[in-house]
């Protein structure tokens, strides 16, 4: 065996369909590519359509197999429609990643119905409902992997966690949840752990360079995250040489959260 047919054995998602919600930005649009370019047929479902054809264009001029859904997250409704649409373009999912977020940071005081509210609904409930539908079909075939992608302040509060920060929480454990339910039957259920990432989920924080520097210096290799730092955790994660890790919480961060 070759090293490149060895590599392929343990990494390559050729025959798997991936869901990605949030992939037409950031760390969302860097994981969708991944794994496209790893073989995997990519859904990518987001609100924006430009950005959409943007990202799947760039994909499928690389030869990968990938598509796109616009679809509100806000909602129930909402995913439901979208994962039905995501499910007519290539079929069921064999990976579902969830990426989408919004980031809404007022004083804890401040912190009103309307962003607790907004902030779950995005950042938990769609991901539970995303769940729901596609994990038992995964535990029924034996095979499936879902990713969520979390933050630093699931794990310590900063920078105004509220709201943002009890949802990132709330959603890792979701995953070892989800990992009891289905990792007998084949599913996996893990988290990214981001440290700070230059994205446009993190604008109002990036256009202060005293804190842009000062976040880069609690990481252990001197400098920010960026989106591109996720496509390797990913890869493993989704492909068949993950299958004995489960309910984890997978820091790439830098070292921020140990220093």
């Amino acid at each position: 065996m070759t090293s490149r047919d060895y590599l392929s054995e343990l990494f390559s998602l050729d025959g798997l369909t991936a869901l990605v919600t949030g992939g037409s930005s950031g760390i969302g649009r860097a994981v969708a590519g991944a794994l496209a370019r790893a073989g995997a047929s990519v859904v990518v479902v987001a609100r924006k359509e430009s950005e959409l054809a943007a990202t799947v264009d760039e994909l499928t001029a690389d030869g990968a197999r990938a598509a796109w859904v616009s679809g509100d997250l806000s909602t129930r409704d909402g995913v439901r429609t979208a994962a039905e649409d995501a499910v007519a373009v290539f079929g069921e999912p064999d990976i579902l990643v969830n990426s989408a977020g919004i980031n809404l940071r007022p004083p804890m005081g401040e912190l009103d119905e309307d962003v607790w509210d907004a902030t779950m609904a995005v950042n938990l409930e769609a991901p539970h409902l995303l769940g729901r539908r596609f994990g038992p079909g995964m535990a029924e075939r034996g095979y499936g992997r879902i990713i969520h992608i979390t933050s630093q302040q699931a794990h310590r509060a900063f920078v105004n966690s509220g709201a943002y920060g009890v949802s990132k929480g709330a959603l890792e454990s979701l995953a070892r949840s989800q990992a009891e339910a289905w990792s007998p039957y084949g599913v996996t259920c893990n988290t990214l752990v981001p440290g700070f990432v230059m994205t446009p989920l993190n604008a109002r924080l990036s256009s202060d360079p005293e804190k842009v520097a000062a976040l880069a210096a609690r990481t252990m290799v001197g400098r920010n995250g960026l989106a591109g730092d996720f496509a390797g955790a990913a890869v493993f994660l989704a492909g068949r040489s993950s299958g004995y890790v489960t309910g984890q919480s997978v820091f790439v961060d830098g070292g921020f959260s140990v220093h």
